[in-house]
């Protein structure tokens, strides 16, 4: 599978151990940065990348990395057709994508250290949307909504 990570400068943290673990799961990386502390960059500017990257076919689903998770995944959820979550744990990381068809997980460096990181990684990455008729019914209410708000 393609996926797409960035790391915004405190996300920093974990971006050895994601990509590591990514590798070893045979996936191929789309490297949307950032690799170091300084200077600092702003989770909304990777939220957006990632959200294209996903969006625009370069991957098929994204993993961000801000020092909270909230602020990535907020700002993530703005860009249309991504559905993200900030998930610590490994129940929401795979029933995210399960029951709400989640494209991209968003993790807080200062939250969860990297062992966790990678176990969460690896829940939402080897998690699969179920299709049920209730989830695709509730996913349909929320492009509808997307649609119709972005119209405002």
């Amino acid at each position: 599978m393609r996926v797409a990570v960035a790391f915004d400068h405190r996300g920093v943290k974990l971006r050895e151990r994601v990509l590591e673990e990514l590798a070893s799961l045979g996936h191929e990386t789309v490297d949307l940065g950032v690799a170091a502390e300084r200077p600092m960059v702003d989770y909304p500017d990777k939220a957006r990348e990632i959200g294209e990257a996903v969006t625009g076919g370069e991957a098929v689903r994204g993993v961000l990395v801000c020092g909270s998770g909230v602020g990535a995944a907020v700002a993530a959820c703005k860009v249309p057709g991504i559905r993200a979550a900030m998930c610590h744990d490994t129940y929401s990381a795979h029933q995210g994508v399960e029951h709400d068809d989640l494209n991209v997980l968003c993790l807080g460096s200062g939250v969860i250290g990297a062992d966790l990181a990678v176990e969460l990684v690896r829940a939402f990455l080897a998690a699969e949307f179920s299709e049920g008729e209730r989830y695709v019914r509730r996913l349909q209410k929320i492009e509808a909504m997307e649609k119709e708000m972005s119209n405002a």
